[in-house]
């Protein structure tokens, strides 16, 4: 079986153990991920995301709002909001 059908055979309910093992570094059954095997989950689950989730869904999507393209999400701070102090010597 090559990559591609293995992605193509990815469930929901799989996808949803794989999230869970990259997240907890371990399967469901307590066995420790290895580095190589975090890898190819992560890689097995940005693909899935890729075709089957909503991209507002999906793992580190960052809602910029009315924003437009290119614009920093909170580039000013608000009128209420403390400043960081600033150190001079």
């Amino acid at each position: 079986m090559d990559f591609e059908q293995l992605l193509n055979s990815i469930t929901p309910e799989i996808y949803a153990n794989l999230k869970r093992g990259i997240e907890l570094g371990k399967w469901p059954d307590g066995r420790l991920l290895t580095a190589k095997q975090r890898e190819l989950c992560m890689e097995a689950v940005i693909n899935y995301e890729q075709r089957f989730v909503a991209e507002t869904d999906r793992v580190g999507y960052v809602d910029k709002g009315s924003k437009a393209e290119g614009e920093l999400c909170d580039d000013k701070p608000a009128a209420n909001q403390e400043q960081p102090l600033k150190w001079s010597e």
